[in-house]
């Protein structure tokens, strides 16, 4: 619902500073539940509250609503990864560990880690997004993974590999994961994919096995 007149000056500065935020949960919730197509800018505006005139005094279409959910979601979110990786004092497989446990917290465990489902399906259809998503979350998060593998290379924990393949082979199970999750995952009793924390412990363990470098 839009403030009520009887709030303060100060409550309503407050209400209105944190309603784009609340528009943006909306859309993505919406976008991750019936796709980008199929979302209706009157349905984000009915799910935040908010009548649909005031959404687009903040976004003037679902494109740039979708960009802006990213940059103020997902963006935060990789440098502080990134970051995390520049002040690091562990190893290198528990860099590594580290990474995608905070990943998980952070994306795989929301509303945001339905995202890669969507830009899979929709991609094709919204062209623009899709490479505006992979300049703006794919190739930072490769760079994450990237800077890790060189890490322990470098330091001579990890054996000689081929970088940007390592990388491929560790993101496809994970994006599996949460395609899954957001696809068939809601429609079978299948448990092999239900306990996410076994499953991104497991897989970390064989591909730390491959990466380690042995005497």
């Amino acid at each position: 619902m839009e403030a009520s007149s009887s709030q303060s000056p100060a409550q309503r500065q407050r209400r209105k500073e944190a309603r784009p935020a609340e528009m943006i949960a909306a859309a993505l919730e919406l976008f991750v539940e019936k796709g980008f197509a199929a979302t209706r800018m009157d349905a984000i505006a009915a799910r935040a509250g908010v009548v649909k005139g005031t959404l687009y005094l903040y976004f003037d279409s679902k494109e740039t609503l979708f960009r802006e959910a990213i940059q103020r979601t997902l963006t935060p979110i990789l440098k502080d990864l990134a970051q995390m990786i520049d002040t690091f004092e562990g190893s290198s497989a528990d860099l590594l560990r580290a990474l995608l446990n905070a990943w998980w917290r952070l994306i795989g465990s929301t509303t945001l880690g339905g995202l890669p489902k969507l830009m899979i399906s929709e991609s094709r259809n919204f062209p623009e997004l899709a490479t505006y998503y992979v300049e703006t979350v794919i190739l930072p998060g490769r760079d994450l993974l990237r800077r890790s593998l060189q890490r322990g290379v470098a330091s001579g924990e990890f054996r000689t590999i081929d970088i940007e393949t390592s990388i491929d082979v560790l993101i496809a199970p994970v994006i599996m994961l949460v395609v899954w999750r957001y696809s068939l995952g809601a429609c079978t009793t299948d448990a092999r994919m239900s306990d996410p924390q076994t499953y991104l412990a497991v897989l970390l363990d064989l591909n730390l096995a491959g990466l380690l470098k042995r005497p």
